[in-house]
């Protein structure tokens, strides 16, 4: 028998595109935080602003700098901030998604050991740059299809 006093869902009300604009845009700050903290960030003394020189890698795989910790933030107060209203949310995904499909381009491109590599990225970050891409635009089509504004 169910409860008389079910807790409300703290999602109801919100559309399923604003819903995860936000958990992208959480996802995005965490990552973005979790570059900065020694431990989680392997080779943190080794940390740069920008650069392929940067040498600390988070959770000891993906390549980091200040710069690219610093977009992982501005990608998440950017997806909370566009969650707010349905073409906002959408837009953050596909256009979001979109970017991170070129950064996967870029990556592919880039010799890795050259200037050129500014942001830094290595192999695991192509990777994920790549998925994070699909992933983005396919949240942002799939939770899109039904064109009904809450």
């Amino acid at each position: 028998m169910a409860h008389a006093r079910a807790r409300r869902n703290p999602a109801d009300g919100r559309a399923p595109v604003r819903r995860a604009a936000a958990t992208v845009g959480v996802v995005f700050l965490l990552v973005g935080l979790l570059g900065f903290v020694p431990g989680i960030t392997t080779g943190f003394g080794d940390l740069r602003f920008a650069g392929h020189g940067s040498g600390a890698k988070l959770l000891g795989v993906f390549q980091v700098s200040v710069l690219h910790n610093a977009v992982h933030l501005a990608f998440g107060l950017a997806g909370l901030a566009l969650s707010r209203t349905w073409d906002g949310a959408r837009t953050f995904l596909i256009g979001g998604g979109a970017v991170y499909l070129v950064l996967w381009l870029y990556g592919l491109a880039v010799d890795h050991g050259s200037g050129a590599n500014f942001i830094p990225v290595n192999d695991a970050d192509n990777w994920l740059h790549l998925l994070l891409g699909a992933g983005m635009i396919a949240l942002g089509v799939l939770t899109t299809r039904d064109r009904r504004r809450r």
